[in-house]
């Protein structure tokens, strides 16, 4: 029997360590916050990220790290990309050798400029561990918390942890399929939150489904220039991990990053749009590491740019969208393959 761990008690981390437990397995859940442990444990409800949900009995709440880890199979990261490095740093004594590694996570390290599976490496790379494995994929949480049909990509450079990885999160409602292509999927999810951004700023500020549809496709062909710049395989970016990533968070209104970039489209600052805000919306860190690693492979990656431009020298919506509709003219598929 797997004992597995889940780092972050966001509603990701406690939806995919709630799924996991709803299959019977021993499931301990590392919270930072000290709210949401004591709801968890008293009431078997994250009222803080995932109200609404009634947890499992097998899922247990912890805030010692120590006491979470210990003795876990696999340890699943849930945790915002910001924080990965630190949690894990002072998790690391604690993982097992025989564990798999599992990220959830999506993002880019603004300093290092590395997917979360590249910061656990970093971090990691003095420990013995089985595999690093990572998830992706169109996947509300309150939607697979509610068991409706969802499905998404396990990938891992060792395919036995890729097919383990396969078989633990599947279930009859959560379809996972496996791959190989690690950097791939983890672009895919780290980027689409950038679009998505777009995306609602595009709405926010009018300009209609048209544009919103020309904006997807075109962050879709970035994503893809950069992705294949970097080793990823062009194919993934066809998938779960991209297309259907990219076309959820663009379009749902259950989306952080649209809705952010929706206030902002409407007026907000961006303070103003993530104020209050409990949940992270990854797009706003994530553009600035993302921006910056498009510089690094020199790939031109204009949505994330103007994104960049948005959020970090308070470039007016308006002024972005008209940059992006008035560069020069070019052939379509320029630069893809």
């Amino acid at each position: 029997m797997e004992r597995i761990t889940v780092m972050g008690g966001g509603s990701w981390g406690t939806t995919l360590a709630n799924l996991l437990a709803d299959k019977g397995f021993e499931v301990r859940l590392w919270v930072r916050e000290e709210e949401a442990f004591r709801a968890i444990a008293s009431t078997r409800e994250n009222v803080l990220f995932l109200p609404g949900v009634r947890l499992s009995g097998n899922l247990t709440p912890y805030t010692d790290v120590t006491a979470a880890l210990a003795g876990s199979t696999v340890v699943l990261n849930a945790v915002p990309s910001h924080g990965v490095r630190d949690i894990f740093a002072a998790a690391r004594p604690h993982i097992s050798k025989d564990a798999v590694i599992v990220s959830a996570t999506k993002g880019i390290e603004d300093r290092t400029l590395l997917t979360p599976s590249g910061v656990l490496k970093d971090v990691l790379r003095d420990t013995p561990y089985r595999a690093i494995a990572v998830i992706s994929g169109p996947t509300f949480a309150s939607e697979v918390s509610a068991r409706l049909p969802a499905a998404a990509v396990a990938a891992s450079d060792n395919p036995q942890a890729a097919e383990r990885v396969q078989k633990l999160f599947s279930t009859a409602y959560f379809r996972v399929y496996a791959g190989a292509d690690v950097i791939g999927v983890e672009l895919g999810g780290a980027f689409k939150n950038v679009i998505a951004i777009a995306s609602g700023i595009c709405d926010g500020i009018g300009l209609g489904a048209n544009a919103r549809a020309a904006l997807i496709t075109r962050g879709l062909a970035e994503i893809s220039r950069l992705g294949v710049k970097l080793g990823a395989n062009p194919l993934t970016f066809s998938g779960l991990s991209g297309l259907g990533d990219l076309v959820l968070t663009c379009t749902g209104p259950l989306s952080r990053n649209y809705t952010t970039g929706l206030s902002i489209g409407r007026g907000k600052t961006v303070a103003e749009a993530v104020d209050g805000r409990l949940s992270v919306a990854e797009g706003v860190k994530t553009s600035k590491g993302a921006y910056a690693l498009a510089c690094k492979a020199g790939v031109e990656m204009p949505v994330t740019a103007e994104v960049y431009r948005v959020i970090y020298e308070s470039k007016p919506p308006k002024e972005a969208a008209m940059e992006l509709m008035t560069r020069d003219l070019r052939v379509e598929m320029e630069g893809l393959v």
